[in-house]
């Protein structure tokens, strides 16, 4: 019997030190509801695990966006609601006018409402904004920036090989970004990247190209496109490439189309558009038209009875026009606000899923969890019973020594 090294209590101490080791990760667990509470519990499923997150919380905030833009939809369409109700108001004043029953005074009366109706129209449509936002006056669309390296009509060279640029659309692009174009020879790759995100997309180049050819590059990720046509030529690729390399466009707001973003990742987006509907100041012509005719009604009431009546009629024929344009502006809208209303629930869809994915691999099973305690607890509480055990054993060797 020896005594100086107890082997058996040594033994049981470790077993024990294991068991106190597992008890402390089932707490652990039980305590926070996770399986994974660090890379080591599990290195491969935290990597999934954080990556299903990534898509989950992006998936939530996709849905907020697009409820933000029903949000802002509705309030565009109802603005146009009341834009409708007084032009079919004009419509009703040229029917009236273009009757010989009234007078010029008459006439006169029905000008002066028509004056307060078109001037009303273009304080709703500047009173329309989302968050600060003006909706339709047609400043929202994508634009190339006055001072952007790459615009239409900029020349691209390498060497003698040149060519330049002949259109440039970025309509779908995000506004007040600066995209820069990037080239690997060894791969003939051109590269187009966003600056605030960094995000790119690639196009494999092929070939020289013939002087006078034109060759496209769409960019459909970043919601960029741009025709090159050449004037010397360009020789191959690597000449194409290197004519781009480190060179810039610079994108503004200027025009009429929002983007949404509906859905996690950097090319789930859309653009809707918000059309100008100003009659003073726009832009379309459809809309300008009216003004310019009730400047002509106007005029006529200094005129002959029957210029009256003639520039009456070509108003309603106007008024009739600018009601079409409405219609096709609100049904736009109406359309998208069922498109965002199908992607809220396709995201609700998808957000559940990927959420039973990632509490699969991450979330701890309570009731198996339970089972491991348990024996850990049970362990325990042997191994200290029987480390005091071990403990004693040496101390029967004090019957030899009497």
């Amino acid at each position: 019997m020896r005594i100086y090294n107890n082997v058996n209590a040594v033994n049981a101490q470790r077993n024990l030190s294991i068991t106190g080791f597992a008890l402390a990760k089932s707490i652990e667990k039980l305590s926070s509801g996770l399986r994974i509470n660090r890379a080591a519990d599990d290195a491969a499923g935290l990597s999934i695990s954080e990556k299903l997150r990534a898509q989950v919380k992006g998936i939530a905030q996709a849905q907020r966006n697009a409820q933000d833009g029903i949000s802002m939809i509705q309030t565009a369409e109802g603005a146009l609601n009341e834009v409708h109700s007084m032009l079919q108001r004009m419509r009703e004043l040229a029917v009236q006018a273009a009757n010989d029953t009234l007078s010029t005074e008459d006439r006169a009366a029905i000008n002066r409402e028509l004056q307060s109706l078109q001037t009303e129209v273009d304080a709703i449509v500047g009173r329309t904004t989302f968050n600060g936002k003006q909706l339709l006056n047609g400043s929202l669309v994508t634009t190339v920036a006055a001072a952007s390296n790459l615009n239409v009509g900029t020349v691209v060279t390498d060497g003698t090989d040149s060519g330049h640029i002949t259109a440039l659309n970025v309509a779908a692009a995000r506004p007040g970004e600066t995209y820069t174009f990037s080239y690997n020879s060894s791969t003939a790759a051109l590269t187009l990247t966003r600056g605030s995100d960094n995000v790119s997309q690639t196009l494999t180049l092929s070939g020289g190209l013939a002087a006078g050819q034109s060759l496209q590059l769409n960019f459909a990720g970043l919601g960029v496109r741009l025709t090159l046509t050449t004037t010397g030529g360009f020789s191959n690729a690597d000449a194409i490439g290197n004519s781009f390399d480190t060179r810039s466009i610079t994108t503004a707001s200027g025009g009429g189309s929002a983007n949404m973003q509906v859905g996690p990742n950097a090319t789930d987006f859309f653009n809707v558009q918000f059309q100008d509907t100003r009659i003073n100041g726009g832009t379309e012509p459809r809309m300008t038209n009216v003004g310019v005719f009730i400047g002509f009604f106007q005029n006529s009431l200094s005129q002959t009875n029957a210029d009256q009546v003639l520039a009456a009629q070509n108003l309603i024929g106007v008024v009739d026009t600018a009601i079409g344009y409405v219609n096709e502006v609100r049904s736009g809208l109406g359309a998208v606000q069922n498109r965002l209303e199908h992607a809220i629930a396709n995201l609700g869809v998808a957000h559940e899923n990927l959420l039973a994915s990632e509490s699969r691999i991450r979330d701890v099973d309570m009731a198996a969890e339970m089972v491991s305690f348990t024996r850990g607890q049970i362990l325990q509480q042997a191994g200290i019973a029987v480390l005091a055990q071990a403990n004693a054993i040496p101390q029967s060797v004090l019957q030899l020594l009497r």
